[in-house]
Parts: structure tokens; sequence; C-alpha cells
């Protein structure tokens, strides 16, 4: 079976490195959904404004070269416990599908044809979209169902340390989801190294930053 896009999300994700782990984890970065021009009818989209949020299959892009392995090292687990790839949401899948849930913000018309404005996206900028789906709390939502490692391992943020005036070349829009996007820790699991600076791109600029002691500090950041 082939499948093919139906869409394509753009946002401040420049790069793999910096998005967060899930979706709804950075509230405050807002992303746009423009579809092919062959699913540029609006009569797609009968109806959608009336759900608040969205299911979206899409495809991990960045990883679809990659081999697929029966267990994968999840980052909620320090990258260095094995869990089956079927038990986890490893990008390194036999087929590369990812599955998000987005907040629905607006529903837009221009010369793309209608476009969804979405917020909470975890997917890099240009990812392709194969499927939307409205979310139902009805169908959708299971409150207090188990979750394996995840419940095993609460899940940490940090405290971000940054100038305002290094915020300045950003857009403001962009300001507070940067600083959201920093508190869920960029770094990869098994890298603590105090002195090390790293380097992430968000919207179109450059970042170097360095955590000690559980704050993230910006250091610089260039257009």
């Amino acid at each position: 079976m082939e499948i093919t896009p139906i869409a394509h999300i753009y946002n401040a994700y420049d790069t793999k490195f910096g998005i967060p782990r899930q979706s709804g984890l950075v509230p405050e970065l807002m992303s746009q959904i423009v579809f092919e021009p062959a699913y540029r009818n609006p009569d797609a989209l009968r109806g959608i404004e009336g759900f608040e949020r969205l299911w979206l299959i899409w495809q991990f892009s960045e990883a679809r070269q990659a081999p697929w392995r029966p267990t994968v090292r999840p980052p909620r687990l320090g990258g260095n416990t094995r869990v089956g790839v079927f038990a986890s949401r490893s990008p390194f899948r036999p087929n590369h599908l990812g599955l998000s849930c987005v907040q629905l913000v607006e529903v837009l018309q221009d010369h793309r044809g209608p476009v969804l404005s979405v917020a909470g996206a975890d997917l890099m900028n240009g990812t392709p979209i194969f499927d939307i789906k409205p979310y139902s709390p009805e169908a959708d939502a299971y409150p207090g169902a188990r979750a394996g490692f995840v419940d095993a391992v609460p899940r940490q943020t940090l405290a971000v340390e940054c100038p305002p005036a290094l915020l300045e070349p950003l857009p403001e829009a962009q300001r507070q989801a940067l600083l959201g996007v920093l508190a869920q820790d960029p770094r990869p699991s098994y890298q603590h190294d105090p002195e090390r600076v790293y380097g992430m791109r968000f919207a179109g600029h450059e970042l170097r930053f360095r955590v000690q002691d559980g704050v993230l500090r910006v250091l610089e950041v260039e257009s």
C-alpha cells in the first residue's frame, strides 16, 4: 500500500534537536497545517471547527532512512534501558509513523486554501501529514489507564534563565514558546556535563545554552 501526504506542517522547529518529546508539552508553540493542492477543498474540513483537538498521523521524515530495530532506548528512561519498539513512541519504527494530538486554534482561508492553526505540536517544520482525525473525549480518553514506564518515571522540567535582551531578535510570539521548549530539556537524556555548551536552531535563530544544577542558562542567540 502506498500513502501520500495530504498536508505539511510549518512552525519554528527548524531541526529535530529541541522538539518536545510529546505533543502538548509546549502549548505556546503555534503551527500551521497547509494542505496539498489535491486536498484544498474546504468541504473536506466542513465541521472541523467544532472540535477542540485533532489527531495527526504523520511521518518521522528525518528518520525514514534508518533501519528499524526490535528494541529502542526511550529518553524517558535515560537513554540506557531498552524496551520493545512497539512499547515506545520511538521514531525508528518499521513505517516511521507518528501520532500526535494538537489543539485546533483556528481555521484560516488564504491563497493556500484552508489552513489549520494548531497549538502544541511536536512535529518538525515541513513534516508530512498523512491524515487528520477529530479527537473525541468520549472515545479517546481513558483517565487512570496504566502507562508502563511512563508512570514509573515522572517528567521533569528545567528552570530557564535568559536575559530579556537575548530574546529581542525573536518575534514576540515565539519567545514564550522558546522558553517552553528549553524548559523541557532538549539535551540527549544521557548527557549531563555541566560544562558542555549545546546549540539549537529555533525560528531561524541559533541558540547556545548550558545546563547546571537543574537550571538552563541561555548564553547566546544569533539570527
